[in-house]
């Protein structure tokens, strides 16, 4: 049994305050990208995890991986949930704002909902999953939407065109509580209304023009880098918009078209050997 844990993008992001419990209240414009981690499943008696790939090495301790951590808020969910061996293949960066560990988690709980019977609508598949961590809700269906509190709401799916982008990640993990920490909440402007986000390409360009990511001053004070990334991007060709997706530090820049998007990509991996760079299709998928 195998699933795709593809990357999470933030093409918009605010941070509307801080809670009593100490997490922020967020809003995100969504979407998810062709770039994926992959987790392949088999059931046994016991529950394990292994992991290859380029990025095995930064995954840190197995014990703390999302992947278990999932499927042990799931058998608290669950009475006699059949576990078993995980082989993860990470190919993501880690710590890098495109919510890796959360798509990861959210592929080992439709895993273990296929293997024990459970429907992807079934609510202790999402209890599971806000148990696991903020990013795990809007991983279990990798649809776009609009996600609001710490991740627990989501709108309905939104059917947007396919963004042609090239994704960079410096090398430089950021913690998210670092970020956070960093951050100073500003005066906000009215919710994003889920059916306000246009659904035809050049409005949705001009409306993300409009609607940024509140966390990027906050991610460059810490990890000055990040202007250097969007810089680089912002100077492409046919560049249509740069930005920093999540708590950073990938960053990702839009284009009109493929070739442009696979272009811009060649040019970056050959000036920044240490970054990593690849070229994306963001939404589009069934």
């Amino acid at each position: 049994m195998i699933e795709s844990a593809h990357a999470k993008i933030n093409l918009t992001l605010r941070v509307l305050g801080r809670r009593a419990d100490g997490y922020h209240d967020l809003e995100s414009l969504v979407i998810f990208a062709d770039l994926a981690d992959t987790l392949t499943f088999e059931p046994a008696g016991d529950t394990t995890l292994s992991v290859s790939g380029r990025y095995a090495a930064a995954c840190g301790q197995l014990a703390d991986n999302l992947v278990l951590k999932a499927q042990r808020a799931l058998a608290e969910c669950v009475v006699g949930l059949k576990g078993g061996r995980f082989i993860l293949d990470k190919r993501l960066p880690v710590a890098a704002g495109i919510g890796g560990g959360s798509a990861d988690a959210a592929a080992a709980l439709r895993l273990l909902a296929r293997a024990n019977d459970i429907s992807i609508d079934d609510a202790r598949l999402m209890l599971a999953a806000l148990r696991t961590g903020a990013d795990v809700p809007v991983c279990l269906t990798s649809r776009a939407c609009v996600m609001t509190g710490v991740g627990e709401r989501l709108s309905p799916p939104l059917d947007l065109p396919p963004l042609n982008a090239v994704l960079v990640n410096p090398g430089v993990p950021l913690a998210t509580r670092d970020v956070f920490a960093a951050h100073q909440v500003r005066a906000q402007s009215p919710a994003l209304a889920p059916q306000a986000v246009p659904r035809e390409h050049s409005a949705l360009i001009e409306h993300l023009k409009a609607h940024g990511n509140d966390l990027t001053d906050a991610a460059i004070a810490c990890a000055p880098v990040v202007k250097d990334v969007l810089d680089a991007l912002g100077a492409q060709p046919g560049v249509l918009l740069a930005r920093m997706s999540g708590s950073g530090s990938t960053c990702f820049a839009l284009f009109a078209s493929e070739a442009e998007a696979a272009a811009a990509a060649r040019r970056l991996a050959e000036a920044h050997k240490d970054w990593w760079v690849a070229p994306a299709v963001f939404g589009g998928r069934s």
